[in-house]
């Protein structure tokens, strides 16, 4: 079991103390003074070592199943001994431009929270290392775990959303140069590039319902004075959505004008082939009258005939390029 707890540790009016060892002994503790808790981090439990942490928490197997399957979305559960919420952390990986999430679950109940975190991302320990310095919050209790942690995770949604807008406005003056390439590898991105915001979709779209009751009055496990708090994390992920909408739209745009431009490219490239063709064809026609070998040729008796003919398709095919190049054919 040690080996999937990060961290256990009980906080009395808002400061870190020592306590035993054993999150049993320690939860025990935490509830006899009545003004601690405990907080205890878990990293990828399995069934087995998770069926020690529910039954000691008194935790509903519902959401059990859910902490331990992940592969949830962002929500918020009321139950009669706790409070459930599942959170999305991303990674945004700048050399490939990908977005990847992980999950993350978080229990409230009395006098205790418990963090139950899958994949690499948003790991907790600057989260507490600055409630530990902000012992005014800290004294929130469970709450002010809930508040840190989804103050963090929806400040990393700004700076990912961030990251994605600057990578847009690349993508946009790359589709827009005149000098763009061919359109599969542009194309490519653009829907690449979907996806990533899809994937971040889904991290920020779920979390707004969960955001606003918590903000709001009537959530069990949850301080009252905490609302204020809650409600600025939700004024920053409500940005964070609109952000999201806008760049969405965006590569919608930026996608159809990209086709746009193909198409206009490939009616270009057509007039030249037709104008070099009706080019080809003055001549082609010349030479295939001469080629049907008549005997009676008016002008086959002429000196000048074959110059002259010679000439005037060479006329023609001059004052065919001209039009052409005129009207922007060519």
């Amino acid at each position: 079991m040690p080996a999937v707890i990060v961290d256990c540790a009980i906080y009395r009016g808002g400061r870190r103390t020592d306590g035993p060892a054993d999150f049993s002994d320690a939860l025990a503790a935490a509830r006899a003074e009545g003004d601690a808790f405990l907080w205890l981090g878990l990293h990828e439990a399995t069934e087995s070592e998770f069926a020690l942490v529910s039954s000691e928490f008194g935790l509903h197997p519902l959401a059990v199943e859910d902490a331990l399957h992940a592969h949830q979305r962002p929500k918020l559960e009321v139950y009669d001994d706790s409070l459930f919420v599942v959170l999305k952390p991303v990674v945004y990986e700048p050399r490939g431009d990908t977005v990847s999430t992980g999950e993350l679950m978080v229990f409230i109940g009395d006098s205790f929270v418990v963090t139950v975190r899958h994949g690499e991302g948003a790991p907790l320990t600057a989260v507490r290392r600055r409630l530990e310095a902000e012992p005014e919050v800290l004294r929130h209790g469970p709450t002010s775990v809930l508040y840190a942690v989804s103050d963090a995770i929806v400040d990393r949604y700004v700076e990912v959303a961030d990251e994605l807008q600057l990578d847009l406005e690349e993508l946009e003056a790359e589709v827009f140069s005149p000098d763009a390439g061919s359109s599969t590898p542009t194309a490519a991105r653009i829907y690449d590039f979907k996806r990533q915001v899809l994937e971040f979709r889904r991290a920020t779209g779920p979390l707004a319902l969960p955001m606003a009751r918590l903000a709001g009055a009537g959530v069990p496990f949850v301080h009252e004075h905490a609302q204020p708090f809650f409600r600025d994390v939700n004024d920053h992920l409500l940005h964070v959505n609109e952000q999201v909408e806008g760049l969405d739209r965006l590569l919608t745009d930026i996608l159809s004008a990209h086709l746009a431009q193909m198409g206009v490219r490939q009616n270009d490239d057509m007039r030249k082939i037709s104008a070099w063709a009706a080019m080809a064809a003055v001549p082609t026609m010349v030479a295939g009258i001469y080629g049907m070998n008549f005997r009676h040729m008016p002008e086959l008796t002429y000196v000048w005939a074959y110059p002259t003919v010679i000439a005037l398709m060479a006329v023609v095919v001059f004052g065919l390029h001209r039009q052409f190049k005129r009207r922007g054919w060519l």
